[in-house]
């Protein structure tokens, strides 16, 4: 069994003992080169890779042993400010000595570190001249900020991540001592894990403004009801995307007023907790007001939450919008549209329809008699009225129209835009019924793989849910209990799932053999072991030892028996 591979460090960017953002001398705000010679987007000529290492390393080597940031962090802005780093060029004499010319020019025009510190942070040039000088002030304590700023790496808000904070929230870097830690102790007094409450605040930095934020303590009161822990919900939150807790608030509170019982909320935030965190939009009130409006009870509306809950995302409130609009265009009364919602408003409602004027030129009629095709046969509305257009070539479930609707339903889930050519090639792809689909995801995500992960993985490798259930989870246990791997591993190789677990097994039983007799090195990856094609694998992992061949062609034996 090959060991756990060590953990990779992290290097720490939290002691800034610099003095920084300022000139050569303490003086006022006002020395400060004006904006627009330093924020202002330069005109930058390319420069060679050569080059850009020599100009790398010469302004770490100030920053570092002139300047006395931490080496760690005098490489991280260095490597992370290509902009400052590649307008260096104009300032040497000697392109053939760069470190002694950079130098020189260093020794008598200290330059304004603000400008790299922030471009390494995420934050450019124009969006900094968007800033200041207005906030000149702000920045001239850089004391303040720097203390804030380690507050934040402390906590273990990533370094990458920083240049949202400013953008978001850049009071924060202003707080006098102890305030900034008080805003977290203040969240992690609600029961939340550190971990739990640095995702929310990178995904929100506006929490950490003014008071603890009531709508998230709702929401969390909330999960907390449903049987949902705080700690797992941010699993599924994405740190690119911003949350609206009051949207989420709202959220809950109207599948409560629908009669969701708290059961079917923790069911409903299980299958598609996109729906939750992004919260109902504007489009599913409009579609209950129109419900409304042509005459249906309010409890039979409530009941078409209730019984299908994908009607709560805005595809498909906009969907059953444009339904409702094109029965009315073409003459339904109420009591029938009432009638055809009752029978198909789960099929109806995964459906981008066409026009009514387009419908009726295509099947050359007109606007009554497509009434009278409709209401005879509602299903007709579908065949007739989608915008998806399935050639014969690239049907998926022509057979059955719900099956193919389920499927579609599930990829829209996924974040796959209705009606692309991705969203075609996906359901070609995509093997079995959606709730065997839905199925095999939650599987994955129930393991304990990140929920957007997982959707990243799915997209990468579509293949993985073609397989079962049973054998998705074989293969993740054996990379977890026997293998004792990280799930993490499987996040940059999710094709791990589409390799045969006999084939996974040998090569892996080899390595393991390769390892202990110290004939390989000890830290190859997971996908460089099993997705090497057979003829590199021998050559890499088995004839390198003379033993090697031998001890494959047992494995292989041994394998086969198994089988038999």
């Amino acid at each position: 069994m090959p060991p756990k591979p060590l953990p990779t460090k992290t290097p720490s960017f939290i002691s800034l003992k610099v003095r920084c953002f300022r000139a050569s001398e303490p003086n006022p705000v006002t020395d400060f080169p004006p904006p627009s010679s330093v924020l202002l987007p330069r005109s930058i000529k390319r420069v060679s890779r050569l080059l850009r290492t020599e100009l790398q390393r010469a302004l770490m080597d100030y920053l570092h042993f002139t300047r006395g940031y931490t080496f760690s962090d005098a490489e991280y802005i260095s490597k992370n400010s290509p902009r400052f780093v590649e307008s260096l060029v104009s300032m040497i004499d000697d392109k053939y000595d760069v470190p002694r010319s950079l130098r020189k020019f260093f020794r008598y025009n200290p330059i304004n570190e603000f400008e790299p510190f922030f471009e390494s942070l995420g934050i450019g040039p124009s969006e900094l001249h968007l800033f200041l000088p207005h906030d000149m002030i702000f920045l001239a304590d850089d004391h303040v900020l720097l203390h804030n700023f380690h507050v934040l790496c402390n906590y273990g808000v990533p370094r990458n991540r920083m240049g949202r904070f400013y953008k978001e929230a850049k009071e924060i870097f202003g707080y006098a001592g102890g305030l900034l830690e008080s805003k977290f102790q203040g969240y992690e007094n609600l029961g939340l894990s550190r971990s739990t409450v640095v995702k929310l605040v990178v995904c929100c930095p506006l929490l950490l403004v003014g008071d603890v934020n009531c709508e998230l303590v709702a929401v969390l009161e909330w999960l907390k009801r449903i049987g949902i822990e705080s700690d797992s919900m941010v699993n599924y939150l994405s740190c690119s995307r911003t949350y609206s807790w009051k949207r989420m608030l709202d959220t809950l509170q109207f599948l409560h007023k629908v009669g969701y019982s708290e059961e079917r909320i923790h069911n409903l935030f299980r299958g598609n907790p996109k729906l939750f965190l992004e919260g109902i939009g504007k489009k599913v009130y409009l579609f209950f007001g129109r419900l409304v409006k042509i005459g249906v009870e309010i409890n039979v509306i409530y009941s078409y939450f209730v019984e299908y809950p994908n009607i709560l995302s805005y595809k498909c409130a906009k969907n059953m919008l444009k339904v409702i609009g094109f029965l009315c265009a073409i003459g339904m009364g109420k009591d029938d549209i009432a009638h055809i919602f009752s029978k198909h408003v789960h099929l109806l409602s995964t459906c981008s329809l066409k026009g009514h004027k387009t419908v009726c030129q295509e099947l050359k009629v007109g606007k009554a008699d497509l009434y009278q095709i409709i209401k005879d046969d509602p299903l007709k509305l579908i065949s007739f009225s989608s915008k998806q257009q399935q050639k014969s070539d690239g049907k998926v479930d022509s057979h059955d129209p719900r099956n193919y609707l389920e499927k579609r339903t599930f990829l829209l889930k996924l974040g796959y835009t209705e009606n692309s050519e991705e969203m075609a090639r996906a359901l070609r792809m995509f093997r079995g019924r959606g709730d065997q689909l839905q199925e095999r995801f939650d599987c994955l995500v129930e393991a304990g793989l990140d929920y957007n992960s997982v959707i990243e993985m799915i997209k990468r490798a579509p293949m993985i849910l073609s397989q079962n259930k049973t054998v998705i989870k074989r293969k993740i246990d054996f990379l977890k209990n026997v293998l004792d791997y990280p799930l993490e591993c499987l996040v940059g190789f999710p094709t791990y799932f589409c390799h045969d677990l006999d084939k996974i097994v040998e090569r892996l039983s080899m390595y393991a053999w390769l390892k202990e007799r110290n004939a390989i090195n000890p830290m190859l990856t997971l996908s460089t072991i099993v997705a090497s094609n057979d003829k590199r694998f021998e050559k890499y992992f088995v004839n390198v030892h003379p033993q090697g061949p031998a001890v494959w062609k047992s494995l292989k034996r041994l394998s086969i028996k198994d089988k038999n």
